[in-house]
């Protein structure tokens, strides 16, 4: 985003038509301007002696790799990922800090692994949340038919039924369709005649 010098109105923001997107693997932005400011804004939220030149800059060239080789697509992505940076390295101090209490500051010990613990959290929270936007969280459901010897699933929940049902007679017919044969045709006249519940015949 630039202001032209000669810009009547100091308020007024002119976005660049033509973006180059020269860091687009740091921030995911065609935006040079937001992938920078994204970037600064990780370098600066590292847990690390800023007033060391030689040791910032390791550390932030070190995070711009691992971003680099994440590869965000868009902005979100780009979010994502330097928040990932972010709490990551916010983990790592903080354990690190938690262990390097001696044993008798127990209290502080605790304190700091537990917010070791938090923003281990946050960590695979935002890897889960980065996984579902680039579509691996979505589930898929697979339907096999299985057959297990010579018997298929749709016959053994016929035949569950009708040893289950109550005693009731069922065509061997009926058994031997599957999903695949061809449902037969019954002769009515074969079939048992139906009994009516709560109707008997009168014994003499």
């Amino acid at each position: 985003m630039k202001k032209p010098k000669d810009d009547p109105n100091p308020n007024a923001i002119t976005l660049n038509p033509k973006p180059k997107g020269e860091f687009k693997l740091l921030g995911g932005s065609l935006a040079d301007d937001w992938n920078l400011r994204l970037l600064n804004g990780v370098g600066g939220a590292l847990p690390i002696n800023h007033s060391d030149a030689k040791a910032r800059n390791e550390a932030i060239t070190a995070v711009c790799q691992a971003m680099v080789d994440i590869a965000p697509a868009d902005p979100v992505e780009g979010i994502l990922i330097a928040q990932l940076m972010a709490a990551n390295e916010a983990a790592l101090a903080m354990y690190r800090k938690g262990w390097a209490q001696p044993p008798e500051y127990f209290q502080a010990r605790t304190k700091y692994l537990q917010l070791a613990d938090k923003a281990a959290r946050t960590v695979m929270i935002l890897t889960e949340r980065l996984d579902h936007h680039r579509g691996r969280g979505q589930q898929q459901i697979t339907v096999k038919h299985v057959t297990t010897n010579n018997v298929t699933a749709d016959q053994a929940i016929i035949a569950e039924s009708v040893t289950t049902g109550g005693g009731r007679a069922v065509s061997p017919a009926l058994l031997a369709a599957s999903a695949e044969t061809t449902m037969p045709i019954l002769d009515e006249a074969r079939l048992p005649d139906p009994v009516g519940v709560g109707r008997g015949e009168k014994t003499k």
